[in-house]
């Protein structure tokens, strides 16, 4: 029986969920293949430490270019993360004659065209189905099974991190740097959190599904990114008197001949079913013109669901290798020479509903003075929370806007902060009514 050789180069969780996955799953995959995949070389600096799984003697190494230049290794796999020496080791497996599959999303999102570039010159498979939603196979279903949609938005929970801690808040009321303790004490967050609470994580998620939805290139630069830390107990209860729960959310929407491209805490309707993803999970929903909306759903990282998507990749190489296929699927879902360079809207042209919160003191005028600027400024009011009277303590006043742009609503904000009345800077949400 023929045999497939891969290469691994990081022995952390996510690679040994991959070894575990070689060895409890052998025979299934053998039989969907018809062919073996054998795990020939692993390579990590620290090969020492017990990671829970038994790998045969002779397989790791701390020689990473033993695995890159083994002539017998067909598919590498790397889990290092990050951007060095994990560019570098990509390009070097490229350049052998590899195919490559990664689950490292911020590598992508900031060199994915040097890398897909390179492979494609070379004629071999670049595979990242684990680097959006872990084991959620929403790459894939984009590329494959819905590749003849022409895709209106995308929308995504893409940070367990971020959703656990905002499920916690709103279920509990507690307040985001305890839950962001807990987080910490139960292992859903790293010790430094910044990529998954500031949303460069979803960032760089986002990058991807909306090069590969909308068929253009983006510059991870351009997306506009704002994380939770400065959620609230007050705002989340407001939310819930309105009738909505936040997220962090990724939003890719193309219209016009423009793309959005942007991450930040959003009001979405309680009914909703993005609404209802909680915990760690992750979902990903997406509309085209023809299957209307789809929403994918499941763990969105973790040792098992992750090394499962990692091994789906392997095993689509290995199927295309055994056809004697080469690149047979677009790695981004669209021939190379076709892909766009749509620009992306500046936030300041966003149009959204909006969810202001002011503190303000509580005496009278105070109400028709924040309502009268708004108006100045074409900002509709849809509802609004007013304080009781507190003998003129700082209170909170919460306004829901009719749809503006974001230009409008933040000039207004600026004059609005300038009242003697208005105790802190004011505090606004985005909502999203429409994801169809």
């Amino acid at each position: 029986m023929k045999e497939i050789n891969v290469g691994l180069l990081g022995f952390g969780t996510i690679g040994a969920g991959v070894i575990r996955v070689f060895q409890n799953n052998a025979e299934v995959m053998e039989r969907r293949l018809g062919a073996r995949l054998k795990l020939k070389s692993v390579a990590d600096l620290d090969i020492t430490t017990d990671r829970g799984v038994t790998v045969e003697e002779g397989v790791l190494t701390t020689d990473a270019m033993q695995v890159l230049t083994d002539p017998d290794i067909d598919v590498v796999i790397e889990l290092i993360g990050g951007y060095e020496p994990a560019r570098t080791f990509v390009l070097k497996a490229i350049e052998h004659g590899k195919h490559v599959v990664t689950a490292n999303k911020a590598l992508l999102a900031k060199h994915g065209e040097e890398i897909l570039s390179a492979a494609a010159a070379k004629g071999v498979d670049v595979m990242f189905e684990a680097s959006v939603g872990g084991g959620i196979p929403v790459l894939s279903a984009i590329k494959e099974n819905l590749c003849a949609n022409n895709f209106r938005c995308v929308f995504g929970i893409l940070n367990g991190t971020c959703n656990y801690i905002l499920t916690r808040m709103t279920n509990e009321g507690a307040d985001f740097s305890s839950v962001l303790k807990d987080a910490q004490a139960k292992g859903y967050a790293e010790a430094d959190p910044t990529f998954d609470v500031e949303g460069v994580d979803t960032a760089h998620k986002l990058a991807i599904l909306v090069s590969m939805c909308f068929g253009t290139r983006i510059d991870f630069d351009d997306i506009t990114i704002e994380g939770i830390s400065n959620i609230t107990p007050l705002d989340i209860q407001f939310a819930k008197e309105f009738g909505y729960k936040i997220k962090l959310l990724a939003i890719g929407k193309r219209e016009n001949g423009t793309v959005e491209a942007r991450v930040h805490p959003t009001m979405i309707p309680v009914n909703y079913p993005l609404a209802d993803v909680e915990g760690v999970f992750n979902a990903v929903r997406l509309v085209g013109d023809f299957v209307g909306p789809v929403m994918l759903y499941g763990q969105g990282a973790g040792m098992d669901a992750t090394a499962s998507a990692v091994m789906g990749d392997v095993m689509a190489i290995a199927r295309d290798q055994l056809a004697g296929h080469q690149a047979r699927t677009p790695a981004m879902g669209y021939i190379p020479d076709c892909i766009a360079d749509l620009p992306i809207k500046p936030m300041r042209d966003i149009v959204s509903q909006y969810y202001l919160r002011f503190t303000v003191l509580d005496k009278p005028g105070v109400v028709a003075k924040i309502s009268g600027i708004l108006g100045n400024y074409g900002i509709g009011i849809a509802s609004m929370i007013q304080p009781d009277r507190k003998k003129s303590e700082a209170v909170p006043l919460v306004i829901m806007t009719h749809e503006a742009t974001e230009a409008l609503i933040s000039d207004a904000l600026a004059d609005i902060d300038k009242l003697d009345t208005v105790r802190e800077p004011s505090h606004f949400i985005r909502i999203e009514n429409d994801m169809e």
